[in-house]
């Protein structure tokens, strides 16, 4: 029989925009649990809808730095609540499923010349850990460019949040992805991926996460991938402050083209299988379909 898969869910940033109409922001996605409440839980229902086996909270971007530059820090924790808040509301209204606790790299993403010092980071790490640690059932940090990043978040969650099954989800190149973004070679996270529970590559383009998988498959962890559609992540997007309307889509990763992909990830081994920046509802629902279709049982 083929294994169970957990269906990730897509793309949230990107959504909230569509939806929401407002014009992109270094905080888009934080601002709009204050500006749009409810937004967030519409968009987690309809990815349980699609057969997403789990919410992913809209916490990526709540850190320190960030919100500090916006005059926000004061809400911190609140605004980790509130993502929780709705997180949980969708899962209550579907009935089943999985929360999990996001946090996103420290500094901006794929700036690993950004990241604070290793024991400075981890502090920061264990402070959202035990913030997510009593909602959620896997806390996972995402779009991890460098070991250092990997190496600081376990360090944190392991302090704030010792119970708590983590994931880790690198970002890798989009031309290579045998590297990290970092150019670390992916093979260098096998040591630390002993210390997590699960090992995924996330925000990279599909072509690389295939790229991966071969890699991750020898960690001995389940492993998966979450791909985005992006043309390639643009110089203007490595600026200080950047806003998503650096990037464009590529128009041909349809759902049922990214649902190619998955499914040649899945042959692979893969069982977590999601997406990420500039997939959608539909594109989770042609993997359900393509899982279900070939026999796979999904989580």
């Amino acid at each position: 029989m083929p294994p169970t898969v957990t269906l990730l869910d897509g793309g949230m940033g990107q959504e909230l925009i569509r939806r929401g109409g407002d014009n992109p922001s270094p905080l888009w996605a934080t601002r709009v649990m204050i500006d749009h409440p409810g937004l967030v839980q519409a968009i987690h229902a309809d990815y349980f809808a699609a057969g997403a086996s789990l919410a992913t909270t809209n916490t990526y971007a709540i850190h320190h730095d960030r919100l500090v530059n916006n005059a926000m820090d004061h809400r911190f924790a609140q605004l980790h609540e509130a993502a929780l808040d709705e997180a949980a509301a969708a899962r209550k209204a579907h009935g089943t499923g999985l929360i999990a606790g996001s946090t996103g790299p420290l500094g901006a993403s794929y700036r690993s010349d950004l990241m604070p010092p290793p024991e400075k980071a981890a502090a920061l790490y264990a402070e959202i850990a035990a913030i997510l640690a009593p909602r959620v059932d896997v806390i996972i940090g995402e779009t991890l460019a460098t070991l250092s990043n990997v190496r600081a978040f376990l360090d944190g969650t392991a302090q704030g949040a010792p119970n708590t099954p983590r994931w880790i989800s690198v970002t890798v190149e989009d031309r290579d992805g045998t590297l990290l973004r970092s150019g670390e070679p992916l093979t260098d996270l096998a040591d630390l991926a002993q210390q997590a529970d699960a090992v995924l590559v996330n925000c990279s383009s599909p072509e690389a996460i295939d790229q991966a998988m071969p890699i991750l498959a020898t960690f001995g962890k389940p492993f998966g991938g979450q791909g985005n559609g992006f043309q390639q992540i643009t110089s203007d997007f490595l600026k200080a402050n950047p806003t998503v309307d650096a990037l464009t889509n590529r128009p041909e990763m349809t759902p049922e083209r990214y649902a190619d992909f998955a499914m040649g990830w899945v042959a692979q081994g893969a069982t977590l299988i999601g997406g990420c920046c500039e997939t959608v509802p539909d594109h989770i629902a042609a993997i359900a379909h393509r899982l279900r279709a070939a026999g796979y049982p999904i989580a």
